[in-house]
């Protein structure tokens, strides 16, 4: 059974629900499942004269978190007729390339050139999930790898929440990440998949989201919601660019990161940080709030930046506290922001806040 077929059918038994855009796209990854069929066989020789007569152009699928890009991707994957392939998250990908790269300079001059061979070796289908480049180190290499690879005979399949012109968009030197943009929006189909609907806001309730005491049950409720909204159990480290700096992001998959406390707050950060979590999560999980003293001025000036920032963002938050929004702070300097602070934490518990989608679970 082809792609689209296997797809119509999860409709009709109602494992998955009628999705225009979905459905846009999945005609679009079952046309290059087509094109990815050996002419001649599966062998050697009928592979190598797939290289030769040119592979399919590949797919770049974008847009906002929940709305089954990866679910999709995995599909299209599991069907495809080729091989070798490879399906990997983005981050993931990098970090071995990195590690190949390092190898590769003990040898070569021009380390990326014998990495993208050794990989387009490996996969002649590539499928990276969650594209987003952040780290400047990872946009100064990504144009040529990619473009090593496609020649080589690649296909390359990708998801995004955002559209390639989004890409590494305040990224420092970013005028030398462009020609990588270009790349994408010429040997790649770029294909949307929008509309409002977020598939995961319907597992989750909105009194979930804000979980108090610190109690080992609560910690367990606040994984629970972490699968359900990234499907999997742990997340991948994410490097994130902020005016040079690099900013480590413990856990980060799906759209979703997750720091505790003591790394979002008590260690030295300011506002670029905040505003460039916001930016590219649309989620925020914060693991073990305490009660801040009164006598914490630092930590409270910066979990009050940070709601703050997430609240101008329209960020959601999920998290785990040792009081009530109104209780976390006792006292001091700030406590005439933590009033505002207060009031935002239990609006941003609100299924408006979340999605509509949220309450019909």
């Amino acid at each position: 059974m082809g792609l689209v077929d296997g797809v119509r059918q999860r409709i009709e038994t109602g494992a998955l629900k009628a999705d225009p855009g979905q459905l846009r796209v999945v005609e679009a990854l079952g046309s290059l499942s087509e094109a990815l069929k050996p002419a001649g066989g599966n062998g050697f020789l009928a592979r190598l004269a797939g290289r030769k007569n040119g592979a399919p152009r590949g797919l770049y699928i974008h847009g906002p978190v929940g709305r089954g890009k990866t679910m999709l991707m995995d599909l299209f994957f599991e069907a495809a007729p080729a091989a070798p392939k490879k399906r990997i998250h983005f981050h993931g990908f990098m970090q071995e390339v990195h590690a190949r790269l390092h190898a590769a300079r003990r040898t070569s001059s021009d380390a990326i050139a014998p990495v993208a061979a050794a990989i387009a070796n490996e996969a002649k289908l590539l499928c990276l999930d969650e594209m987003q480049v952040t780290d400047i180190a990872d946009a100064m290499i990504v144009g040529r790898l990619f473009e090593a690879m496609l020649a080589a005979g690649t296909v390359i399949v990708t998801t995004s929440n955002l559209p390639p012109s989004e890409l590494y968009r305040d990224g420092l030197n970013r005028q030398l990440f462009l020609p990588f943009v270009r790349l994408i929006e010429r040997r790649l189909d770029v294909i949307a998949l929008d509309g409002m609907t977020d598939y995961r806001l319907g597992r989750i309730k909105a009194h979930e989201t804000f979980l108090t005491p610190l109690t080992a049950a609560n910690a367990a409720r606040l994984q629970d919601l972490w699968e359900r909204l990234t499907d999997g159990k742990k997340g991948e480290p994410a490097i994130l660019d902020v005016l040079g700096r690099k900013l480590v992001v413990p856990e980060a998959a799906h759209g979703c990161a997750r720091f505790s406390f003591a790394e979002l707050i008590e260690a030295p950060l300011g506002p670029p940080d905040y505003l460039a979590i916001a930016r590219n999560y649309s989620t925020l999980f914060v693991t073990g709030i305490p009660a801040i003293k009164a006598n914490q001025r630092n930590e409270a000036k910066r979990f009050v930046l940070l709601i703050d920032t997430l609240y101008d963002a329209g960020t959601r938050l999920a998290a785990t506290s040792a009081k009530e929004p109104e209780a976390i702070h006792g006292g001091g300097p700030h406590k005439f922001e933590f009033a505002r602070t207060a009031s935002r934490l239990r609006e941003m518990q609100s299924a408006s806040w979340w999605g509509k989608k949220i309450v019909e679970t």
